[in-house]
């Protein structure tokens, strides 16, 4: 069959004027054709285009290719382009070339008409003979192949559900080209090119027959007036387009335009958009054959969920309506594809529409198809109950397996749902497992604003999931980073009965927070302790915490005392050893670990001096080098009392570990500990009250347990017969105020005073010491005389007799003078004393 064909032309080739007219036509077409024929084939260039444009200007001009309906119901297919500037260069001139095609007959072949697009039988030029050459077919220029297209439609996917859901209103006009206000789509491009890529987007997209009478130019210079369904407009000509009838849809494609907003109420647009994306033209045509058609939302979100693409929540619910209604007409495994398909995705951006369709079809299928295919979406429509009662997600709807809506959103999770995904078989659970994981994790993430402390909605939903064996670990970051500060916050309130079940059940989520506790822990142990203490928490598992595994072992922090709460002693350096092995971390490869188990076990002080020295000989002084609880450790031995037995040995090693930490002061008042030990185990030097001065003057201000062990050390040794000579001496004429107090203080103590009552050189020498240089200084007289008085004659008077005359026989022979004086002091009555007195006064 030959094609009938006109040439229109603005430059008629047999004058030199300027005209527009038909310059070869096929035989046979009538007047009344041509004339709507010619009001079709018009050509204005582009507003901003050269009057004599040159061959490469002319190539960059837009081509006016156009399929249009004739009233007589044929079809004008054709190509009109610029061909040059009219004589005289006035404006440009244009050649039209068209075919004309009867009704109800397309091109040869049944190829659309935009696959003429560039063919190569389209004529620029009048044929000389004035009469069209014969044409049998328009042969495709093969611009138009499928991976072409699906790029084209993946460049230009912020208008793609705006173009198809122009398609479909245009495939679903049933008035068509009559109607005064025909809907039409308007595109935006920059190359008439482009606009043809978009028509061959409709060919795949439209049913055969509507692709095939679709009408289209890809260039006009006025929209408004053009009668085809899809117009290609240039940037330039686009000013206005706003203002154009609703029934205009206009699509600006052009950098930096903004894409179009109506595609988001077409869920059908919005899922054959994500079809070309995904690469999937092809299953437009898999919807013409199921129920409802190739426009069916249901439908066509079907064959996509079916071949893995997601159509987004409104084609899912369209999908589950569709299969709610035409379930009696799809066969097992159909069923079994679509529900998988549904309960695949992920559930974050489930609608209450979406759940709905979901509950709906539950409601539909049960009984009807194999627990097989129904129990993914039964437990699906579970979660999702659980999720509208705990206030996380959508509501389900009327009609759905627990239809609870509470007052206010529970702790508890209802028993329900729980009750009955536990009665589902394991192999059920875990299928299910895998086919609800997205949309449990989904819910879990869900952001919880707002909710303060009340963390029992999301790990209600982890019931379920660790119901089902899903694993939730990696989806929970934010989830047990919240729980985690909630918990720490406010124990109390945040451990909710839902919480405590989810982490004695979910490992995954057990995980994740221990990991975001102990990341805190390392900032704030006693608030991770306190957590451990007032809850049920449970560390188990390979997982490396060490800070919080420390806190679990320090339940509750002692006191400085080292006591427990019924008195009994606490060995808090062996309680330390056991948090460190509880952090399974050394504390030469992570010092912060030894910190952490100080600040725990001494939470409430800082250790004793014999902790103290227990702790730095079982752990060695570099490791409280790295941790910095070498301070603590000189904290121990200067702050502690001043009895301690164990303060100076701690001075002398600290001193040794630890020289270059030491500030002068700590090592002076650290050297007059250490002093005190000297004294205490007889290995100080002569020279005692002198060196004594020293160290405490450059140790000012002396810590008063430092001050105390010295002072009291070198008192009791100043005590004992074997003190070295002169020591005495200086103690007495040195007038120290303080160093006489604590001489005093160690008389008094029971040690002295049974040394006195049991061995008679003893009392023999304290007698001495304390008679001798009396009027030295008021502070010394009133020292002795008080040691004399309340502490020496109450011993001596209740010697017997043979204990008595033991002690004069102490003062040797040598002496005789002061058994004289012993007996004269002893004797009683105030005359006895005040004889005495005169004596040593005149002596």
């Amino acid at each position: 069959m030959s094609l009938a064909q006109l040439h229109y032309t603005s430059v008629p080739p047999e004058s030199g004027g300027s005209g527009v007219r038909f310059t070869a036509v096929t035989g046979g077409i009538g007047r009344g054709l041509l004339e709507e024929a010619g009001r079709l084939l018009g050509y204005e260039p582009p507003q901003d285009a050269p009057a004599r444009p040159s061959d490469a200007q002319l190539a960059d001009f837009p081509q006016a290719f156009s399929h249009s309906a004739l009233s007589g119901g044929g079809r004008l297919l054709a190509r009109a382009v610029c061909v040059g500037a009219e004589p005289g260069g006035r404006r440009s001139a244009f050649h039209a070339h068209a075919v004309l095609l009867p009704p109800g007959e397309g091109l040869p072949g049944g190829a659309l008409p935009i696959t003429a697009w560039n063919s190569p039988h389209w004529a620029a030029t009048t044929p000389d003979s004035g009469v069209p050459d014969p044409l049998d077919t328009l042969a495709a220029s093969g611009l138009f192949y499928r991976e072409g297209l699906i790029g084209f439609a993946a460049s230009r996917a912020p208008w793609l559900a705006g173009y198809v859901a122009g398609l479909r209103a245009i495939a679903e006009d049933k008035e068509g080209e009559e109607s005064d206000t025909p809907h039409q789509i308007v595109l935006v491009e920059r190359r008439s090119a482009d606009v043809a890529q978009w028509i061959a987007l409709a060919g795949h997209v439209l049913p055969a027959a509507s692709a095939a009478r679709l009408t289209f130019t890809t260039y006009t210079r006025r929209p408004r007036d053009a009668p085809q369904r899809i117009l290609g407009v240039l940037p330039a000509d686009a000013r206005g387009l706003a203002e154009l009838p609703r029934h205009f849809r206009v699509l600006d494609c052009t950098d930096g335009a903004h894409e179009d907003t109506d595609s988001s109420r077409d869920s059908w647009a919005e899922t054959a958009a994500r079809l070309w994306l995904a690469g999937m033209p092809e299953l437009f045509e898999e919807a013409e054959a199921l129920p409802g058609g190739r426009f069916d939302p249901g439908a066509l979100a079907a064959v996509a969920l079916r071949a893995g693409v997601d159509p987004g929540p409104d084609g899912r619910a369209d999908a589950a309506g569709w299969a709610r209604t035409h379930a009696r007409a799809l066969d097992e495994e159909q069923v079994r594809i679509l529900v998988g398909a549904l309960c695949a995705p992920n559930g974050e951006d489930r609608t209450t529409a979406e759940t709905q369709a979901l509950t709906d079809l539950f409601a539909a299928l049960a009984g009807r198809s194999p627990d097989s295919v129904t129990a993914p979406l039964a437990a699906l429509v579970l979660t999702e109950a659980v999720r509208a009662t705990t206030g996380a997600g959508a509501q389900a709807g009327p009609g759905s397996v627990t239809d609870t809506a509470p007052a206010a959103a529970p702790r508890e999770l209802p028993v329900l749902p729980e009750m009955q995904l536990r009665s589902l078989s394991p192999e059920f659970k875990q299928r299910l497992g895998v086919e609800l994981a997205f949309e449990l994790r989904a819910g879990i993430s869900a952001d919880l604003s707002g909710t303060g402390p009340d963390t029992s909605r999301p790990v209600g939903l982890l019931r379920i999931a660790g119901i089902l064996g899903v694993d939730c670990t990696e989806q929970l970051p934010d989830l047990a980073d919240r729980l985690a500060a909630a918990l720490l916050a406010a124990p109390e309130s945040a451990y909710t009965p839902a919480v405590q079940t989810a982490l004695e059940e979910h490992f995954e989520l057990r995980v994740a927070l221990l990991s975001a506790l102990d990341r805190l822990a390392a900032a704030d142990p006693a608030a991770a302790t306190r957590l451990l203490n007032r809850t049920t928490l449970f560390l188990r598992g390979v997982q490396s915490l060490p800070h919080l595994r420390m806190c679990a072992e320090a339940p509750a922090p002692w006191s400085v005392t080292g006591l427990s709460e019924d008195g009994g002693e606490q060995d808090r350096v062996a309680a330390l050893a056991g948090v460190l092995r509880a952090a399974g971390v050394s504390p030469f490869a992570e010092p912060l670990v030894l910190r952490t188990a100080v600040r725990l076990v001494w939470a409430d002080g800082t250790p004793t001096a014999g902790e103290a020295r227990r702790l730095l000989g079982e752990t060695g002084s570099d490791a409280h080098r790295s941790a910095g609880t070498w301070a603590t450790l000189v904290a121990a031995a200067l702050g502690g009392p001043g009895d301690d037995p164990d303060a100076p040995d701690l001075a002398h090693d600290l001193l040794r570990s630890f020289p270059e930490k030491l500030e002068p002061r700590v090592r002076s008042a650290l050297l007059l500990l250490e002093f005190a030990g000297a004294l205490r185990a007889g290995r100080a030097h002569t020279g005692w009250i002198v060196r004594a001065r020293l160290l405490r003057a450059d140790a000012e201000p002396v810590e008063q347990g430092v001050l105390e062990q010295a002072l009291g050390a070198l008192a009791r040794q100043l005590l004992s017969e074997e003190r070295p000579n002169g020591e005495l001496y200086d103690l007495i004429h040195g007038g120290d105020a303080d160093l006489l107090a604590a001489y005093d203080r160690a008389a008094r103590e029971e040690t002295t005073r049974e040394r006195l009552r049991t061995v008679p050189a003893y009392t023999a020498d304290c007698f001495i010491a304390w008679s001798s240089f009396p009027g030295a200084n008021p502070a010394w007289d009133r020292t002795r005389t008080a040691l004399l008085d309340k502490v020496l004659r109450p011993v001596v008077r209740s010697l017997p007799a043979g204990d008595l005359t033991a002690v004069e026989e102490s003062f040797g022979r040598a002496a005789q003078h002061h058994t004289e004086e012993f007996r004269a002091w002893n004797r009683p009555g105030a005359l006895g004393r005040l004889g005495l007195a005169l004596r040593r006064r005149t002596g």
